[in-house]
């Protein structure tokens, strides 16, 4: 099966429009026309290191702080599904569990494997892993549910004289690693994956 770069095509990034692969700049948008994007993966791992850095603090910072009549306690994310649990909202408990801890969790596995694949060269599984990338953007859209169900859970239990909840620092740090991601997500070239399944080429840096 050929390709447009083994015909000597480049493809806009911008328009979609085809030139020849000696065209550097899109006559239609002005774009910069290049087959593979220059270092690909320094900007992936660059967002993917950002995300970690953040998402240790969304987990230790307190997420909520609560306020039951006299006493008050701030929570982490889990500690605060904990709580919420043992005050019968099980079903937030859950989302916020799977929100904070299980889909990033994933979500950084997922990127550092797709980028230890392209940066080795590791051949075979194309199609899976591309499926694989193609989840890891779909899940980025809801990934702020977490930081939603907080908004939410805090908008409602305000009103209450009896409890009061407000959002903690870590819910600010817990938006940035998830944006990090999103772009750690975006920044790897799904045509690298590819790229695996044909000639052999040297590492990509």
């Amino acid at each position: 099966m050929t390709t447009a770069r083994a015909e000597g095509l480049v493809g806009c990034t911008r328009c979609a429009r085809v030139w020849p692969g000696t065209t550097p700049v899109c006559g239609r948008c002005g774009a910069r026309l290049e087959s593979r994007p220059a270092r690909p993966l320094r900007r992936v791992w660059g967002w993917w290191a950002l995300g970690v850095a953040a998402y240790v603090p969304a987990m230790t910072w307190p997420m909520l702080e609560t306020r039951v009549l006299l006493s008050s306690s701030a929570e982490t994310a889990v500690g605060g599904a904990v709580a919420l649990a043992r005050y019968g909202e099980w079903l937030v408990a859950l989302v916020i569990l799977l929100a904070s801890v299980a889909i990033p969790v994933a979500k950084f596995g997922a990127v550092a494997l797709l980028a230890l694949a392209v940066g080795s060269r590791s051949r075979g599984r194309a199609e899976a892993r591309h499926r694989l990338h193609a989840a890891v953007e779909f899940i980025g859209r809801w990934s702020m549910v977490d930081v939603f169900v907080v908004a939410l859970l805090a908008s409602t239990v305000r009103f209450s004289w009896i409890a009061t909840v407000r959002p903690g620092p870590a819910v600010l740090a817990f938006a940035v690693s998830v944006l990090c991601t999103m772009l750690a997500a975006r920044a790897l070239d799904p045509r690298l994956i590819w790229d695996l399944d044909e000639e052999p080429s040297p590492r990509v840096p």
